[in-house]
């Protein structure tokens, strides 16, 4: 409680106090010198106590005035703040944005290699499997030629073997007729020893 309203309730209880004026319900009957007292009193403290609001009011006003620049200040921070936030948010962003391009980037270039490399090896299979056909082809010439040819050698062996195995008994019978009335044995197991090995020599 400030002295003013102090000096109002002293004399609010003065009033309460004082005695009626007889035969009338609103008037009372005061001392001069005892209101003039309190009167005076409030008169003295008055200045005293605007002052002591003036400075609260003024540095309610400071306090205001630096609650304000505080406030500001926060505001201003908060938004640079955010700044910050939505620059870096950006930033993540076209970073994220740049790496899924050099991902893709990446996997298409992978991609062609592999496709490449493997038309390569098709490639280079096809032309061994070609070139491994081809070898074969001129060996399997190579080979029937050798058949034919030695076939037909071998034949004319026979033929000419089996002329003079002929000659051979035709001999060995004129010599048997003239030395011995004694047949001789016909030579069929040699002759046929000889085809069996003639044989084996085909083989």
């Amino acid at each position: 409680m400030n002295k003013i309203e102090e000096m109002i309730e002293a004399i609010e209880e003065y009033i309460e106090n004082c005695k009626p004026v007889p035969l009338s319900s609103n008037k009372i009957i005061v001392e001069k010198d005892a209101i003039e007292e309190l009167i005076r009193e409030l008169r003295l403290k008055t200045p005293d106590e605007i002052k002591k609001y003036q400075k609260i009011i003024s540095n309610k006003d400071a306090i205001l005035a630096d609650a304000k620049d505080q406030a500001d200040s926060m505001l201003n921070a908060a938004k640079v703040h955010t700044q910050e936030l939505v620059n870096e948010h950006e930033i993540m962003q076209r970073a994220y944005s740049e790496a899924e391009e050099i991902k893709d980037q990446a996997y298409s270039q992978a991609q062609a290699i592999l496709d490449h490399a493997t038309e390569e090896a098709n490639q280079m299979r096809y032309s061994a499997v070609q070139y491994t056909d081809d070898m074969l082809a001129n060996l399997q010439r190579i080979i029937e030629h050798s058949i034919d040819s030695n076939r037909s050698k071998y034949e004319s062996l026979l033929s000419a073997l089996d002329k003079d195995l002929n000659v051979v008994l035709s001999n060995r019978n004129e010599l048997a007729g003239i030395g011995t009335d004694e047949e001789p044995e016909q030579p069929e197991d040699d002759a046929a020893a000889g085809l069996q090995d003639s044989g084996d020599y085909e083989e």
